[in-house]
C-alpha cells in the first residue's frame, strides 16, 4: 500500500473513531476538523480536531442545531444526511426543535422526517405547519415522480386485459393476441391464419371496472407505509376506471376518501401513534364495497389486533367467500418486513390471504395481478427478494 494510501486510511479511520489524535497519529485538517466536529455532536466521542475532549450534544438550542443541519449538508451526501437526522431525532431529542419553522428550513426532507413531522401534527403550532405542508409536498413531489407514471402503466395495462372482449368491432381488435390464439389455424396454401375466435380491447369508457379500498394502519409503527400508501391512493384515485377509496385507522377510523386528490391533504389528515383497532377498520371497509367481485381491499397492517381479533378473521373470511380480492401487506416501504404478528398472518394464510411486505416498486405490479384476478401467490414469490 503506497503512502498517500495508507495516509487516507488512516485518515478515515480517525474519521470513524473520533478520540485524541494520538490514537491513530493523525491530525485533521481543513473541512476534516468540521466533518468531525459535526459528528461529535451526534456521537460522541474526544478530541475534536485533534485536541481536547470531544462531548456529543447540540445544547438544544434551535440555532445550534440549524448551523450544524447547514454543516452535514455540506460536508455529506444526502443519503447519510438523512441517516444522521434520523439518528439526531432518536439521539437528541430533537423532536421539539422540528416544532420551529426555521428548524424545518433547514433540514433535509425525507420519508423518516414526514413521519416524525406527521406524529407531531396535533401538537404544530400554526406558525409551523405551513412550512411543514412544504416539507411534506417535497418528499410526496419527489414519490410522484417515481411511482406515479409506473402504476398508470401497469394499472391501465392490467385494466385492458381484464375488459378484453370476444366479440370486438374492427377498430377494437387485438391482432397481436388474435393472431397468437389463432396459430393453429394457418393456412400454408394462403400463408396466412384465418382466425376462429377474435380478442378485442375492452370498449373505451368511462365506466368504472373496479373498486379499491385501501385500510390503513397508522400506528407508529407504520409511518413510512402511511406515506407511500397516501400516495399510492392518489395515484390510483386520478384513474377514472377505477373507484378508490381510503381509509387509517388507530382504534378510530377515518375515511380521508375526499382528501385524495391532494396527496399533502391526506398525509395531514392521518394521527400518527395510538392502538390498533383492526376489526373496526374492517367494519367500516366492508361497508365502502358494493360491487364484491369487481373489488380489491388492500389491508396495510402489522397486524398486531387490539380489537377482536377472532371477529376480524371472519370478517375476512366473509370478505374473501363473497369474491372480494383481499391483500394484506404488512408494510409498503423501502425498509423491508416489519415486527409483525406471526399468529394473525399464519390466520390469514390459511384463509388463502397470506401477509408479506411489499416495496413501492413492487405494489404496480400486485395491483395489475389483483385488477386481472391473477394468483397472487406466484406473484408475490417472484416480487419477494431473495432470502
Amino acid at each position: 500500500m503506497s503512502t498517500e494510501a495508507q495516509q487516507e486510511r488512516m485518515r478515515r479511520w480517525r474519521l470513524v473513531l473520533g478520540g485524541d489524535s494520538d490514537a491513530t497519529g493523525q491530525k485533521l485538517r481543513g473541512d476534516d476538523v468540521g466533518i468531525d466536529a459535526a459528528l461529535a455532536a451526534l456521537y460522541g466521542g474526544a478530541g475534536a480536531g485533534g485536541s481536547g475532549s470531544r462531548k456529543g450534544g447540540l445544547g438544544g438550542s434551535a440555532p445550534n442545531v440549524a448551523r450544524w443541519l447547514g454543516d452535514i449538508r455540506t460536508y455529506f451526501p444526502s443519503t447519510v444526511v438523512q441517516v444522521m437526522q434520523a439518528d439526531a431525532v432518536d439521539r437528541l431529542n430533537l423532536t421539539r426543535l422540528l416544532l420551529e419553522p426555521e428548524m424545518l428550513e433547514a433540514v433535509e426532507p425525507d420519508i423518516n422526517l414526514v413521519g416524525t413531522l406527521l406524529s407531531l401534527n396535533r401538537v404544530m403550532p400554526e406558525s409551523t405547519k405551513e412550512t411543514a405542508r412544504q416539507v411534506v409536498a417535497k418528499v410526496v413531489a419527489d414519490l410522484e415522480r417515481r411511482i406515479a407514471q409506473q402504476t398508470r402503466a401497469a394499472v391501465t395495462g392490467a385494466l385492458n386485459r381484464a375488459t378484453r372482449i370476444n366479440r370486438p368491432k374492427h377498430r377494437d381488435i387485438d391482432w397481436d393476441r388474435t393472431i397468437r390464439a389463432n396459430l393453429a389455424h394457418y393456412q400454408p396454401e394462403y400463408r396466412t391464419v384465418i382466425p376462429q375466435r377474435l380478442i378485442g380491447y375492452g370498449r373505451r369508457s368511462t365506466a368504472v371496472h373496479r373498486d379499491v379500498v385501501l385500510c390503513i394502519d397508522q400506528s407508529g409503527s407504520m409511518a413510512a407505509s402511511v406515506v407511500y400508501s397516501s400516495v399510492f391512493a392518489a395515484v390510483l384515485a386520478s384513474m377514472r376506471a377505477l373507484r378508490t377509496s381510503m381509509v387509517v385507522f388507530d382504534t378510530a377510523v377515518v375515511d380521508l376518501t375526499d382528501k385524495l386528490a391532494d396527496p399533502v391533504e391526506v398525509l395531514f389528515g392521518t394521527q400518527l401513534g395510538g392502538g390498533t383497532d383492526i376489526n373496526r377498520a374492517i367494519a367500516y371497509s366492508q361497508g365502502l364495497i358494493s360491487r364484491p367481485k369487481d373489488s380489491i381491499f388492500v389491508l396495510i397492517s402489522d397486524l398486531y389486533e387490539g380489537g377482536v381479533r377472532d371477529e376480524m378473521l371472519r370478517r375476512v373470511a366473509a370478505m374473501t367467500a363473497a369474491g372480494v380480492q383481499v391483500i394484506v401487506l404488512l408494510a409498503l416501504s423501502d425498509e423491508g418486513a416489519p415486527a409483525y404478528d406471526h399468529q394473525n398472518a399464519a390466520a390469514l394464510a390459511a384463509m388463502g390471504v397470506p401477509a408479506f411486505a411489499c416495496t413501492p416498486d413492487a405494489f404496480p405490479e400486485l395491483m395489475a395481478a389483483a385488477i386481472e384476478r391473477r394468483d397472487l401467490r406466484s406473484v408475490i414469490e417472484r416480487l419477494q427478494p431473495p432470502g
